[in-house]
């Protein structure tokens, strides 16, 4: 029998991403990751001059990071047994925007803190490959949670009748970003998000005409 599915992002909603980056940024190279700029490359910094690194350093270190440095990451507060208490009730997969060759460490990773899941890799707007998945799962109903906002507008575009759940699970950025326009809620805390998924899987998809009705909690 088809079950509800939940499709989720991996960093700063299931596990930390920016700050253990940040802290080996600076430990290995020097460097400084100034969570006052929000666009990635602008943030990653040299120390002694406050210079931007290249945009081609930026793909290198995040490439060697993923590499590398993976076990650094830890569990967002209180997403894993979340993700336990949910599995009961529906299929879980993790939809992340990282290469394909990180894709069996990311398994293992999230595996190491108990979230036996799919994984799949994408670069780009998620709206395509979220649409696949559902088109290939057929769920009764499915819930999209992302921590970055033009995710959630792909995916409106691409598959309207699916739930859209902004989450920054990072306490340090959560103040830094606004709500996603597209997303049905905003909701930052593990503690209350399970029970506004548990409560969407339970009245079937979303109305296709983007409704905010149900918005953060």
């Amino acid at each position: 029998m088809t079950r509800p599915l939940i499709i989720t992002d991996c960093d700063e909603v299931l596990l930390h991403m920016l700050v253990p980056f940040r802290q080996w940024a600076d430990e290995a190279h020097d460097l400084h990751f100034d969570f006052k700029r929000l666009k990635f490359a602008d943030a990653l910094r040299h120390k002694e001059s406050d210079e931007p690194v290249t945009q081609e350093i930026v793909w290198t270190m995040l490439t060697d990071f993923f590499d590398h440095e993976m076990h650094r990451q830890q569990p967002i507060d209180g997403s894993m047994a979340a993700m336990a208490r949910l599995s009961a009730m529906a299929d879980i997969v993790v939809l992340t925007n990282i290469d394909e060759r990180h894709r069996q460490g990311r398994v293992d990773q999230l595996a190491g803190h108990g979230l036996h899941v799919p994984v799949f890799c994408n670069h780009g707007p998620k709206g395509p490959p979220l649409a696949r998945i559902v088109a290939d799962r057929s769920p009764t109903v499915a819930l999209f949670i992302d921590d970055i906002a033009e995710h959630h507008a792909s995916v409106a575009e691409q598959a309207p009748g699916v739930w859209r759940l902004h989450m920054v699970g990072e306490p340090e950025l959560r103040d830094r970003i606004p709500p996603a326009g597209m997303a049905h809620a905003r909701i930052d805390s593990w503690a209350q998000a399970e029970a506004w998924i548990a409560a969407r899987l339970a009245e079937g998809p979303a109305p296709h005409d983007n409704s905010l009705s149900h918005g953060a909690e």
